[in-house]
């Protein structure tokens, strides 16, 4: 209902089916008007209308997969995914429900369509990683509709990603950047966000399982919890070895102010629990001020260094502080044999290499003073 206030005349009342939709109803006069039977019935018919049409549109498939009714849950498949991505996916989805909501349903079986996600996608380039996380949202939405037999086949399976950041398996912190790190964080009084680092590099544990582990999920020799990240629909658990280096840092961490009844490994300057969120806040206003980054040496394009990256540090340390095959490592991790493979490539075996020609060197050096 809008009013709408004229100069020295009675206002305008216009009733709207929906917000959008038809006018059912116009009156003047200063007072709301109130709704009849007739209105009523207006409404109601044109409300059954819009529920017919909607249901051969993407609209439909959309709110089959996120409910917007409390009365109706939705779908197990969205259902189970953790709430970091339900709250990136639910945009993604609000951006592909406004772009293609009305768009009919038969419209998704001709696959002339895929040109225009296509389309749709390279208009997004500018924000690459939108874009991507745009036609992923697209895929599993019509995924579950293709199950359904709603559509005939997934008009967004196959379309590669624009953005060529999301390989990061060169990325990882080395000593130097921890040492800048742990001092800025110093410096800044936020030892706390320190703390979460430190135990990221000797774990290798993901965000949401770092800032949720538990003092009961740690025991002598390793750290097994429920993984917050799901795996191929599944939650697997997160089982690291518990290495030498880590018994200090966890003495250390056992002396931290907490509030009572707090049991998390980590908390921040209150004693309380870290959110996801505020963590990765934190940490990046502190990586920032250090001016920690990966730059790229055949580009030279500079890269923020994310959490995430610390997973590649502690992969290191299996490599050389362990006898672990890449196999073993990548099933601690939840990585490709491939990937651990491409880490030791670059920052265990190259630095033998290195450490190897160096002694050569210096034996052949002392060899030539002594022949003299």
């Amino acid at each position: 209902m809008v009013r709408k206030r004229r100069k020295g005349k009675p206002a305008i009342w216009y009733v709207y089916a929906y917000r959008g939709g038809p006018c059912v109803l116009r009156k003047e006069g200063d007072r709301r008007p109130a709704l009849g039977p007739a209105e009523l019935r207006v409404i109601g018919d044109v409300l059954d209308t819009l529920r017919q049409r909607e249901t051969s549109t993407l609209r439909t498939l959309i709110r089959q997969w996120r409910s917007c009714d409390p009365q109706r849950p939705s779908s197990p498949e969205w259902e189970r995914l953790a709430p970091s991505t339900k709250k990136t996916w639910g945009s993604a989805l609000d951006t592909i429900e406004a772009k293609w909501g009305g768009t009919p349903l038969p419209v998704w079986n001709d696959p002339r369509i895929v040109a225009k996600v296509i389309a749709w996608r390279d208009s997004r380039k500018s924000t690459p990683r939108a874009a991507d996380i745009g036609v992923t949202v697209l895929r599993a939405l019509l995924e579950f509709g293709r199950l359904r037999s709603i559509v005939t086949f997934n008009a967004a399976e196959k379309i590669p990603k624009i953005y060529r950041g999301g390989d990061r398996a060169e990325i990882i912190w080395t000593d130097t950047d921890m040492g800048a790190f742990l001092a800025k964080a110093a410096e800044l009084d936020m030892i706390h966000v320190a703390d979460g680092l430190r135990l990221a590099a000797l774990t290798g544990l993901r965000r949401e399982d770092l800032v949720t582990l538990k003092w009961l999920q740690v025991t002598d020799v390793a750290i097994t919890k429920k993984a917050h990240k799901r795996s191929q629909g599944k939650r697997l658990f997160a089982s690291m070895p518990r290495i030498p280096a880590l018994d200090e840092l966890l003495d250390e961490l056992k002396g931290r102010h907490r509030a009572g009844g707090v049991e998390t490994v980590l908390v921040n300057k209150h004693g309380r629990p870290w959110t996801g969120n505020g963590f990765t806040g934190r940490f990046n206003r502190v990586r920032d001020a250090a001016g920690i980054a990966h730059i790229d040496e055949d580009t030279g394009t500079r890269r923020a260094k994310h959490l995430h990256d610390v997973r590649g540090t502690f992969a290191t340390r299996l490599m050389t502080e362990t006898d672990l095959t890449d196999q073993q490592i990548a099933d601690i991790m939840g990585w490709a044999p491939d990937k651990v493979a491409r880490i030791r490539r670059v920052y265990v075996d190259q630095s033998s290499v290195i450490m190897a020609i160096g002694e050569r060197i210096k034996r052949s050096s002392v060899n030539r003073a002594v022949n003299r």
